[in-house]
């Protein structure tokens, strides 16, 4: 119980760190926080586009029927 309590905390550090990496970047941070950001980014990213990959296949446009433009 304990590991999965650890590696939950892990996850969600690194998910707080990079979204606040976001948004110093978008602040004119150092250039490190440049690439937090762009990896934080990509990998949002990716959850999102295996969220939508996993779901119905065949479908046309976002299952919540909201639009980016």
């Amino acid at each position: 119980m304990s590991m999965i309590l650890i590696v939950l905390s892990a996850v969600l550090l690194l998910a707080v760190g990079g979204c606040a990496c976001v948004v110093w970047a978008a602040r004119g941070g150092p250039p490190w926080t440049r690439a937090v950001a762009t990896a934080t980014l990509a990998a949002g990213e990716l959850v999102r586009s295996s969220r939508r990959s996993g779901g119905r296949r065949g479908g046309g446009g976002d299952s919540d029927g909201s639009s980016d433009g």
